[in-house]
C-alpha cells in the first residue's frame, strides 16, 4: 500500500511580517517613559552626591573663590549639574534603546555600519569631555586669571563658572563627532574622502572658526587648541573613511 501526501517540505517560502506604525509609536513611546525614568533616578543619585560633583568641577582652577549673588543661585546650579550629569551617565541607555529600536529594520549590512558608528559617538563624545576637562578648561581659566590677577581678586560667581563649563563641555563633545559625520557623508558618496582630502585648506580655515564660535571665552590659546583638535579629528576621520572604501 502506498501513501501519498500533498505536503510539499522543499517549497516553503519565508515569511515576514511586518508590525504596523501604531504599534512602532507604541514602542517608541515605552521606550522613551523607560529612558524618563532612568534618566530621573540617575538625577536624584547625582543630587545625592552633588557636593562631590561640585569639587570636581572646581578642580580645573585652583585659589579662587566662589560666591552666590542670590541666595538660591548655588541650589539652582547644583540641580543643574544633577540634571547634566544624570543626562550624562544615561547616554549609555540612550544608545541602547536607540539601537534595540533600530536593529528590527536594519539589513545585516546596515547593522554593520550603524552599529559602530553610534557606539564610536558616544566614545568620542566621552573623548570630547575628557580633553575639555583636564585641557580647554584650566587653558582658558588660567588665561583670564593670569591676565587680571595684578588688579583683580580672583572671585567668581559659581553659577557663572558653571555655565562657562557646561558650553565647553558640550561644544567639545560635539566636536568631537566630526570623524562620525565625515564617515556618514562618506559611505553615502555624497563627498568622496579624495575630495574631503583636496579640501584641506578651507579645513584649516574653517577650524579656526568653529574653534572660535564653540569656545565661551576669547582667549586665544583656548581657540588654538580646539582648532587644532578639530583638525586631527579631521585628518583621522579621512584616514578611518579611506581604510573603509578600500
Amino acid at each position: 500500500m502506498t501513501n501519498t501526501s500533498n505536503f510539499n517540505f522543499t517549497s516553503n517560502k519565508t515569511v515576514t511580517l511586518e508590525l504596523p506604525f501604531s504599534e512602532h509609536i507604541e514602542e517608541l513611546r515605552q521606550r522613551i517613559f523607560l529612558l524618563f525614568w532612568i534618566i530621573l533616578l540617575l538625577t536624584c543619585v547625582a543630587f545625592i552626591e552633588v557636593k562631590s560633583l561640585v569639587k570636581i568641577l572646581e578642580l580645573p582652577i585652583e585659589n579662587v573663590k566662589f560666591f552666590q549673588v542670590a541666595p538660591g543661585e548655588y541650589f539652582i546650579s547644583t540641580i543643574k549639574i544633577s540634571f547634566y550629569t544624570g543626562l550624562l551617565f544615561s547616554s549609555p541607555f540612550i544608545i541602547g534603546q536607540l539601537i534595540l529600536f533600530l536593529l528590527p529594520g536594519l539589513t545585516k549590512k546596515e547593522t554593520k555600519i550603524i552599529l559602530p558608528l553610534l557606539l564610536s559617538s558616544l566614545i568620542l563624545f566621552g573623548l570630547g569631555l575628557v580633553f575639555s576637562y583636564y585641557t580647554l578648561i584650566p587653558a582658558a581659566l588660567n588665561f583670564f586669571l593670569n591676565y587680571s590677577e595684578e588688579v583683580l581678586e580672583p572671585f567668581l560667581s559659581f553659577d557663572q563658572y558653571f555655565e562657562f563649563i557646561l558650553v565647553l563641555f558640550y561644544s567639545t563633545g560635539l566636536a568631537f563627532q566630526i570623524p562620525i559625520v565625515q564617515i556618514l557623508i562618506g559611505l553615502l558618496n555624497i563627498v568622496s574622502p579624495k575630495q574631503m582630502l583636496g579640501a584641506w585648506r578651507y579645513i584649516i580655515l574653517l577650524s579656526t572658526i568653529l574653534g572660535a564660535i564653540l569656545t565661551p571665552s576669547t582667549d586665544p590659546l583656548t581657540q588654538l587648541l580646539l582648532s587644532l583638535a578639530i583638525l586631527l579629528l579631521y585628518f583621522s576621520g579621512l584616514g578611518i573613511l579611506f581604510l573603509l572604501k578600500n
